[in-house]
């Protein structure tokens, strides 16, 4: 049951995140209630008990769950390489440097200026480990590196992975917003975390921290 609400959140956040790097759900008014008494004469009759069983019997819907605290220490999960289709395991991080996750979507402006700012930085960040995961459509991670920051293309040190089973939102995190940065130390303890963007500089240290 677990699985299944937080598939549904996923699937909430992500319509979400079609329009937009804020993963957050937007609210709707209900006016129905209101136009079946219009012309309705109010000042003759008492409706205070009315009122209260309505709003007993057609509670507003909760807002889902889309956030929890994020995992102190690397998970285990299996991710696939997006260009090999090689699956990629947590025994696959080499070891003894510090692995930052960064969850993204292609389309995501903000995922796309961190980046390129990565990019042009990546002398900073060559001795760490950075692994992006995306659970968006492969064709379009693809072209990720090769339109946005081709100085990481390729790079021995960079991974981009393709959660094919949505594990990062079940095992790591629900961000409500993209990117989304988990700053693991080489013991695979959990450092820092942040979700959207910040200034290029300050991403940078915290990737080094």
């Amino acid at each position: 049951m677990r699985n299944k609400l937080i598939l549904s959140s996923l699937c909430l956040s992500l319509g979400v995140l079609a329009v937009g790097c804020n993963n957050q759900p937007q609210k709707t008014e209900n006016t129905e209630a209101h136009d079946e008494h219009a012309g309705h004469d109010h000042a003759a009759h008492d409706h205070s008990a009315h009122e209260q069983t309505a709003q007993s019997s057609s509670p507003a819907p909760a807002a889902p769950q889309t956030t929890k605290a994020a995992a102190l220490s690397i998970p285990e999960f299996n991710f696939y390489k997006v260009k090999s289709g090689i699956s990629y395991t947590k025994a696959d991080l080499p070891a003894g440097k510090n692995t930052v996750f960064v969850l993204f979507d292609p389309g995501c402006s903000h995922c796309q200026n961190e980046t390129k700012g990565l990019a042009k930085n990546y002398d900073k960040i060559k001795d760490i480990n950075v692994v992006y995961v995306s659970m968006n459509d492969p064709a379009l991670m693809a072209q990720f590196f090769s339109t946005f920051g081709k100085e990481l293309d390729g790079k021995p040190n960079v991974e981009m992975l393709w959660d094919r089973n949505q594990e990062f939102v079940q095992k790591f995190h629900i961000p409500n917003m993209f990117p989304a940065n988990y700053v693991y130390g080489p013991d695979g303890q959990l450092k820092t975390y942040w979700e959207g963007e910040k200034d290029i500089n300050e991403v940078i240290a915290e990737f080094n921290k």
